[in-house]
């Protein structure tokens, strides 16, 4: 849905007349930019009166024809976010249009596509390349990241997994770099951004061979980070992207008491697939032993499902399965 900067206010009005439940309904329907203009335009209005109100909604409720200014409530722009997207993808996104982390410069960017916003930032400082992707979306800083060097990439990405906030100082740095001026610079607070999940979340979308590259370096400069960047980037439920083929081979190597473990704490959809994947009467023990097995420690369930992604992995290496997910696809 593309909106201009008129459509974005208006929609946004409309929105705060229809209240938190509604106005959530309707935003988990949009994606996350879309969501970041609405909710950042919601926070402008501050109060909208009533000429203007029926000029976006003619006769659309009865608060408002009696002429009632709608107030953009810090709270209610807080609570339909997070009622929308869920609490964790809903506090980064409150942050940013709330406590004003992001800038201006920032918001360009993100309407630029990756080519362009490469060729401008490639020259900048690591660290500033860093803060500057994780303020945009995973998909857009990972097609980003293509269009750098082997060298640059490697870099980017160590500081991202290393970075644990984003400092005032830091923003104002970033702004200066981007030539704008940095809108409430006195009262940011520091922003949760930045970190292994975000690094992870991005290489998502570099491609495999980058992303073996980018590992392979930051394994040089600390394995345990490395294994947390990877842990983070292919997770039990990711076993949905494998095709049927690959999960046969995984199976083979799999021993029934682990999978039985790791299947507790997996979809009705990942169960399925597996199941399809087996023989019938192997399905059927297979589900028999998974309603009879009692009550297992969750950290039980994660160790088990953790050792089967060790042999996901270890064949993937061995290119004998494809591991799926956003990366770009392979051609053998």
């Amino acid at each position: 849905m593309a909106m201009n900067d008129e459509g974005v206010t208006k929609s946004a009005m409309l929105l705060l007349t229809l209240g938190e439940d509604q106005a959530a309904e309707v935003l988990k329907h949009l994606g996350p930019r879309e969501v970041q203009k609405l909710g950042t335009a919601m926070a402008a209005l501050k109060s909208v009166p009533r000429d203007k109100v029926e000029e976006v909604v003619d006769k659309f409720h009865e608060e408002t024809q009696r002429g009632a200014p709608i107030t953009a409530d810090e709270e209610v722009i807080r609570g339909m976010l997070t009622k929308a997207l869920g609490d964790d993808r809903a506090a980064n996104l409150i942050s940013r249009i709330l406590q004003g982390g992001d800038t201006a410069g920032i918001e360009s960017l993100k309407w630029m596509d990756s080519a362009t916003v490469a060729d401008l930032i490639k020259n900048e400082h690591p660290q500033i390349i860093a803060t500057i992707l994780v303020h945009l979306e995973f998909d857009h800083s990972g097609d980003i990241l293509k269009h750098f060097t082997e060298r640059l990439r490697n870099e980017v990405i160590l500081r991202i997994a290393t970075l644990d906030g984003v400092q005032p100082t830091a923003l104002q740095e970033l702004n200066d770099a981007l030539t704008r001026i940095l809108s409430g610079s006195v009262n940011i607070k520091k922003t949760a951004m930045g970190g292994v999940r975000t690094a992870a979340e991005i290489l998502n979308f570099v491609g495999t061979a980058h992303e073996t590259s980018v590992i392979d370096n930051v394994r040089e400069y600390d394995p345990d980070l490395a294994q947390k960047i990877i842990d983070e980037m292919f997770v039990f439920e990711n076993l949905m992207d494998v095709d049927d083929r690959g999960i046969q081979l995984l199976l083979r190597e799999v021993q029934s008491e682990s999978l039985i473990l790791a299947l507790k704490g997996s979809s009705e959809a990942l169960r399925e697939k597996i199941f399809k994947n087996m023989s019938q009467r192997a399905a059927e023990m297979l589900r028999e032993d998974l309603e009879s097995k009692g009550p297992v420690r969750l950290s039980e369930v994660e160790r088990e499902q953790k050792e089967i992604l060790k042999i996901a992995r270890r064949l993937a290496d061995e290119g004998q399965i494809q591991l799926g997910g956003k990366g770009e696809e392979a051609y053998v």
